[in-house]
């Protein structure tokens, strides 16, 4: 994905923000800008600002369920976005977190829509953040015998998968 000079040039802010707020924390990591967006829908159009963590013990970055990260890109895009006035998606990702849990929930939702449709009856998920839920909807949305929807409010949103009505 070829980047105009304005692209690269908030790139490079959004690297040297996340350097600062990784300093500020104590944590000693390396961040490189990248290309490849992480698979289940995050983000990844034209005009999306890709950058990759690693380092040694980046736990306390990813956090219970990936919620530290999403916190951190929160911050990132809007203290990127209050210094440059230009609003763009910004992923950031640590050490392959989100791919390796994107591989996870992909595995998940398939094993349980297996369950679905021999026991004909739904499974409900526990609650987990929009972007996981997305990636569950998205994995089975050609599914040919089950469905998926989301229920509950806030923290406590989880997926329902169900058994698709069969066409007469």
């Amino acid at each position: 994905m070829e980047m105009s000079a304005n692209e690269n040039d908030i790139t490079e802010v959004a690297k040297n923000v996340l350097e600062t707020l990784l300093d500020l924390m104590g944590v000693s990591a390396s961040v490189t800008p990248a290309s490849e967006f992480p698979a289940g829908g995050e983000t990844g159009t034209t005009g999306s600002i890709m950058l990759n963590v690693e380092g040694e013990d980046l736990g306390i970055l990813i956090g219970r369920r990936g919620q530290t990260l999403s916190c951190l890109q929160y911050l990132v895009r809007l203290i990127v976005g209050h210094q440059t006035k230009v609003w763009l998606p910004i992923v950031i990702d640590v050490e392959g977190y989100k791919q390796r849990r994107c591989n996870a929930l992909q595995d998940l939702a398939l094993r349980i829509a297996e369950q679905v449709k021999t026991r004909q009856t739904p499974f409900t998920l526990e609650p987990m953040p929009a972007f996981d839920r997305r990636i569950i909807h998205v994995t089975l949305a050609d599914h040919p015998d089950v469905t998926t929807e989301s229920s509950g409010e806030g923290e406590a949103r989880r997926v329902v998968i169900m058994p698709r009505e069969q066409q007469a």
